[in-house]
Formats: C-alpha cells, structure tokens, sequence
C-alpha cells in the first residue's frame, strides 16, 4: 500500500511540473528531462510513471480539467444558503474563465492544451469530456434559475450555456492577450448572465 500512495503522490508531482513548465515557457518546454528536474525526480522515475511523453500530458490535463470542475462545484457548495441563480451562475462562470489573478497559471496551460488538441485525438477527448461536464453544470443552474422563476421558462437552456460557456472561453483569451482586463471581461460576463434573467 505504501508504494501505490507514493507512485500516485510522485504522478501529481510530475503533473504540476508539467503545468509549472508549461505556464511559464509553454508547450515546447516540455521534455522528460525538464519535467524531471522541475519535479526534483529522476528520469527514470519520470519514465516509470509515464509510458510516453503523451501519458504524460493527458494525465497533466486531466489533473487540470479536474481542478477547474472541482473548483466552479467548490463555488456553488460554498453557499450555505440559497442564492439567486444569477449570481451562482456568474460565480461559476467567472471560475471557469479563469480570468482572476491567482487563475493566470491555469489558463496558459489550459489554452496551451487547447492548442494542442487537433493534433492528438486523446487530448480532444478529455477536452470534449470536461468541456461536456462544464456545459451539463451550467444547464443545471438556468434550469435552478428556471425553477426558482428568476429565469424565463421558454428559454433552452443547453443552447444558452453553451453560449455561456464560449463567452467564458473567448474572455479567458482575451484577458491574457491583454485585450481586456479582468475587470471589464467580467463585466462582459456579467451582462450575458443579466440579460437572462428577468
């Protein structure tokens, strides 16, 4: 048991190595070698861990994908009370853009994964599983809106998340190719979610 906590805890380790590489230098800096110093772990213990180079990006994007799900249900947990759906669904949605300060690190890995996926179909596939989970969790608060007579019944609300959520990802590009500020792309989102509501 002992020797399976480690391996899980050293798989980690070498995950967020390959996203702290990847926020500061990108995609391309991503070599075994590199990976292995920036985890403070022997190559070979990189190679044991991941069968290939791709092993070892999927399970680092998976790590991540985890992380920004887990974050956006760690918003709406949060509430110890009911809340209208407008703010759950702007807080939600303001995590998933990724646009705060402290979320900067993530959205270059995240768009540099993003980037990348056309060119392998296992990356594709975990994007499209995570980007699925993001879309049924935002049906799920216009259709609470819904419920709760904030938001208009004749609405779809799986077309209007989707909307919702490439409005997330477009401002997420533009505040880190300093286009806008976080400050205005929330605004941005916030009025999306506004004009929802009655």
């Amino acid at each position: 048991m002992p020797r399976q906590v480690d391996y899980a805890e050293r798989r980690l380790r070498i995950a967020e190595a390959v996203c702290a590489l990847i926020a500061r230098s990108g995609m391309e800096a991503v070599s075994l070698r590199d990976v292995a110093a920036e985890a403070d772990v022997s190559m070979g213990a990189v190679q044991r861990c991941f069968r290939t180079k791709e092993d070892m990006l999927l399970f680092a994007l998976e790590h991540i994908s985890q992380h920004v799900s887990e974050r956006a249900d760690q918003r709406i947990a949060a509430t110890s009370t009911p809340r209208a759906a407008s703010t759950l669904l702007s807080h939600t949605l303001a995590e998933l853009a990724l646009m705060d300060e402290e979320s900067r690190d993530r959205a270059h890995v995240w768009l540099a994964f993003v980037s990348h996926a056309p060119a392998s179909e296992r990356l594709a596939a975990v994007l499209r599983e995570t980007y699925g989970k993001l879309h049924d969790l935002v049906v799920w608060l216009i259709r609470y809106g819904q419920d709760t007579h904030e938001i208009p019944p004749h609405l779809d609300a799986a077309q209007e998340a989707q909307t919702l959520l490439a409005v997330a990802d477009g401002l997420t590009v533009h505040v880190l190719a300093g286009h806008q500020s976080a400050e205005t792309a929330s605004a941005v989102l916030q009025r999306h979610v506004d004009r929802l509501v009655r």
